[in-house]
């Protein structure tokens, strides 16, 4: 029996999964490198996406003892590791002014998407965005590039922020709800990307040695950008990756962004996990902690594997869906810990 299984809230997980069996019930997953059946996930899915959307905590925990099997990940090092990510709630207006000048930007028409195991001529292996004019395909602009004006006069412009660095994290986590002056709430979510690999402005400031080992996270990064403007674009710009945005609507306050998974994440239930190698949509148990700031208590739970990044890569690592707004983004910027990673396999249908 895993550690903490008969503690945890087995109905919360039962909503956040319930999400995922209603797509997955009509979207058979692609089973990825690690094996998991997504054939074996779908029948479970259809099974589930005909129960009720609520269950008690032990009818729940009773369906998914009776539908899955505890399948240890072991990776190197022995360990799994865990970061948080969430979703900004930032100030935005529909139109540039004064006040709000930094845009976050629709991807353009010449924008694709290329199979990065067998990219066309001219464009590095793994590169999954590039530039096609009249057939030719080539690299896309980087962030330097389009932070200095490579596409204005497009009228991509989704909405305008106040603040670049509140701009650099909604692009790190792919998502935010804009808090429009009057009064609407809109939401933004990834769309498409520049193509070129990420870099985490934090690894470049910890090579740089600017912030000390064990001390990067999303405050002090921002407190070290405030701190040396002089410094900041050459700095950011190290991460030629690009985030564009397409507008979504907040129909559930409750619930965070659609993902990559194509469902809309739950705060401490959805899991962002390497796609290349998990089946989205497995019910996934993790047994970590909480940044010593929330208490440092263990943090014990069933989760789903809904969402991906481009920084969660290995068969251990997992990113913890936090929620929304800024006491969320306290806890997931400075989430970083080891522990263990359970994906629940599906059974043998009887």
């Amino acid at each position: 029996m895993l550690d903490g299984w008969h503690d945890d809230d087995h109905a919360e997980a039962w909503r956040a999964y319930r999400l995922s069996a209603v797509y997955a019930a009509e979207h058979e997953p692609k089973t990825r490198a690690l094996g998991i059946d997504g054939a074996a996930l779908a029948r479970i899915a259809r099974i589930a996406a005909a129960m009720p959307a609520e269950l008690g905590r032990d009818d729940a925990r009773a369906f998914f003892e009776t539908h899955f099997q505890p399948m240890k990940v072991v990776a190197e090092p022995a360990r799994g590791f865990f970061t948080g990510f969430y979703e900004p709630e930032v100030a935005a207006s529909r139109t540039r002014t004064d006040g709000f000048t930094v845009p976050l930007l629709a991807p353009p028409a010449e924008l694709v998407e290329v199979d990065e195991h067998n990219p066309p001529p001219g464009l590095e292996p793994g590169m999954r965005f590039a530039r096609r004019t009249e057939g030719v395909f080539e690299p896309f602009f980087d962030r330097g590039e389009i932070e200095r004006g490579a596409l204005a006069g497009r009228g991509l412009e989704l909405a305008f922020l106040a603040d670049r660095v509140d701009a650099l994290f909604v692009h790190i986590q792919g998502a935010a709800r804009l808090r429009l002056q009057d009064g609407e709430m809109l939401r933004v979510t990834y769309a498409a990307k520049s193509g070129h690999a990420y870099t985490s402005v934090g690894k470049v400031l910890l090579d740089r040695q600017a912030l000390p080992k064990g001390g990067v996270s999303m405050q002090s990064i921002r407190a070290w950008l405030a701190d040396h403007p002089e410094q900041a674009s050459e700095v950011i710009w190290q991460n030629r990756s690009y985030i564009f945005f397409r507008e979504a609507a907040v129909q559930d306050p409750a619930l965070g962004p659609i993902a990559a998974a194509k469902v809309p994440l739950t705060a401490g239930r959805s899991l962002a996990v390497d796609r290349t190698l998990h089946t989205f949509h497995a019910p996934v148990w993790i047994d970590t902690v909480l940044p010593e700031a929330e208490g440092a208590g263990a943090f014990r739970r069933l989760m789903m594997a809904q969402d991906t990044g481009s920084a969660i890569l290995g068969p251990a690592r997992g990113d913890i869906f936090f929620g929304s707004g800024d006491e969320a983004g306290r806890i997931a910027g400075r989430m970083q810990a080891a522990g263990g990673f359970v994906v629940l396999a599906p059974r043998s249908a009887p």
